[in-house]
């Protein structure tokens, strides 16, 4: 029997986007993927490799005027029941719960403020961990207009804790291990909550200069953060995420 990760772990990014080839490319040459097809339930899919391990998933949009964006899941050990409290809670549910082939069962949801993220409960495919190593995700953060009200949400919907950092975040606790945080997002400027995802880099200075290169944009110019060097950066097709040079 295949072990899933800790309730509450972020444990799968995935991107939808218009332009699937162009977004294999742009990541393929930023940060090392390489590509395997994945589940196609929900239209063009491919799972994001690094030495054969699945990282990240790749799909194509066919939502007419969905914005491009990434997506943070989290494992959980029963989606149903999970995707049950989001809605006691407030929140609502997109898709699903729905099977994903034998790869696991998940469902697409949003809490109180509109931010969206994912369920995963893992069967085939378990997930990957937050870990600093290039190419992996190394950090997932909420940006919000009601930290405390997300921080009430998620406690309850993840049955985990949340607890005040020394920084200006909280931070979701698995087995008292911080792996993901909630900030007030004064940087949203009208734009939605939403669940930032950050890529582990050797160098976030050149990373941002490449990204730039492949036709991406440089959203917050490389600067020093307490987790490590950081960049914001929108791939070609739109697609927000970050990058974060780890000590």
């Amino acid at each position: 029997m295949t072990l899933r990760l800790a309730q509450g772990t972020p444990c799968w990014v995935s991107l939808l986007t218009d332009d699937l080839a162009g977004a294999r490319a742009f990541y393929g040459d930023l940060v090392g993927w390489t590509y395997s097809p994945g589940p196609t339930q929900l239209g063009d899919y491919v799972r994001a490799e690094l030495d054969g391990e699945p990282v990240a998933g790749l799909g194509v949009s066919t939502a007419t005027g969905f914005p491009v964006q990434w997506t943070t899941y989290f494992a959980v050990d029963s989606a149903d029941h999970t995707a049950q409290l989001v809605r006691a809670c407030g929140g609502t549910v997109a898709v699903g719960p729905l099977q994903a082939e034998r790869a696991g069962r998940m469902a697409i949801v949003a809490d109180v403020s509109g931010a969206v993220f994912g369920l995963w409960q893992g069967e085939e495919l378990t997930g990957r961990e937050a870990v600093p190593e290039p190419g992996e995700l190394a950090w997932a953060e909420l940006l919000t207009p009601d930290a405390e009200g997300a921080s009430a949400f998620y406690g309850a919907v993840l049955n985990r804790p949340v607890r005040p950092t020394d920084s200006d975040e909280s931070a979701l606790l698995v087995d008292g291990r911080p792996v993901a945080g909630i900030r007030h997002g004064a940087e949203l400027r009208g734009h939605p909550p939403r669940w930032q995802v950050h890529f582990a880099v050797r160098d976030a200075d050149l990373t941002a200069r490449r990204a730039a290169d492949l036709g991406g944009r440089v959203l917050v110019e490389p600067h020093d953060t307490a987790r490590g060097r950081a960049a914001r950066l929108a791939d070609p097709q739109g697609g927000h995420f970050s990058v974060l040079e780890t000590p």
